[in-house]
């Protein structure tokens, strides 16, 4: 009964959420139990140009680092403002989802060579954390209890979160600043006059993740409630 309960409830997570979220535990739990090692996953143009290993485009974006706190705090930042981009502004637009992957890993792929970061989960993380945040301003956050905010300032607040953990900033701001490329050109300058949509999904991803219909009894997480949802006590983020 457990397990049938919790097969549902993985089930109902939205299908890129739930394959993206995936993927990341299992090349985490790869490189635990030493099937694999992080060289083998980290970005490297001259190893993807010169011995054509390709995977790399997508592996260093699937690892976070060893199981601790670092991994366990991208994994529920990941996890959350993933499905609730999915569940509320991108909701039965699964390839513009899709589409939104692929624009921000590219562009994060050129920058990532230009500042020598292998791994680019984290920035991936804070990039959905940016778009969610500033698509959704009116929404008050409670950081651990300590800072009341507005929702657009949640990347900045992360950002101040890494320095005082003594980690770089350096994938923060790639985060923040492809998810700013892309909410512009999505959000903001198609609104402008004289402004137009530059990223359009192509039509082949709409084929093959666009799907007619939609699930009446679907019950999405409420994106707007304020903070998300409820962590522990109250409505507070991360406590």
């Amino acid at each position: 009964m457990a397990y049938q309960t919790l097969q549902q409830e993985y089930l109902q997570i939205p299908v890129v959420t739930r394959a993206y979220t995936t993927a990341c535990v299992l090349t985490t739990a790869a490189v635990q139990l030493e099937i694999i090692t992080p060289f083998q996953l980290y970005f490297n143009p001259d190893l993807i140009l010169r011995n054509y290993q390709v995977w790399r485009l997508i592996t260093n974006f699937l690892f976070f680092g060893p199981v601790g706190f670092n991994f366990l705090f991208n994994m529920i930042f990941l996890y959350r403002y993933c499905r609730m981009l999915e569940e509320g502004s991108f909701r039965g637009r699964t390839a513009d989802f899709v589409f939104m992957f692929l624009f921000g890993g590219l562009l994060m792929t050129i920058f990532g060579t230009f500042v020598n970061l292998v791994f680019l989960g984290q920035a991936f993380t804070i990039m959905l954390v940016y778009v969610w945040s500033r698509r959704n301003p009116n929404v008050r956050m409670n950081f651990f209890g300590l800072l009341n905010f507005q929702a657009p300032f949640l990347p900045w607040v992360l950002m101040g979160f890494s320095l005082l953990l003594g980690n770089s900033i350096i994938v923060d701001l790639l985060g923040i600043a492809v998810g700013h490329v892309y909410f512009f050109l999505e959000d903001v300058f198609p609104n402008q006059p004289g402004g137009g949509r530059w990223l359009r999904t192509p039509s082949i991803i709409k084929m093959l993740f666009d799907t007619p219909e939609e699930d009446a009894n679907y019950n999405p997480l409420p994106e707007e409630r304020p903070g998300g949802f409820a962590w522990g006590e109250g409505q507070r983020l991360g406590g």
